[in-house]
């Protein structure tokens, strides 16, 4: 059975013109390795597709576990410009929790 992102981890996030950015915490510190190996940048692009135009950075964060996640050209050229219903990096931050856990 497949777990998700939101089994081991927690997200906040926001948005800045055209980029998202999300962290990641993880739930339990068993969990870290998990967050780690699951959240990468191809991973977050498959997940979007063409949502995200620009590049994924993904980002350690060991001393309190968790992940920062910064996606450019990923808000449709920010929130003043673009067609989407619901553009805001909030929206965008909880559909991470949606990534496969990999084991």
């Amino acid at each position: 059975m497949t777990r998700q992102l939101h089994e081991i981890a927690y997200v906040r996030s926001g948005d800045k013109g055209d980029v998202c950015t999300a962290g990641l915490v993880a739930k339990a510190p068993g969990d870290y390795p998990l967050l780690l190996a699951s959240v990468t940048p191809e991973a977050v692009k498959a997940l979007y597709g063409d949502w995200v135009k620009g590049e994924v950075h993904c980002h350690r964060m060991d001393n309190i576990q968790a992940v920062v996640v910064v996606m450019h050209g990923a808000l449709g050229g920010g929130a003043t410009k673009t067609l989407r219903l619901d553009q805001t990096g909030k929206s965008l931050g909880h559909a991470l929790l949606r990534l496969s856990v990999v084991e």
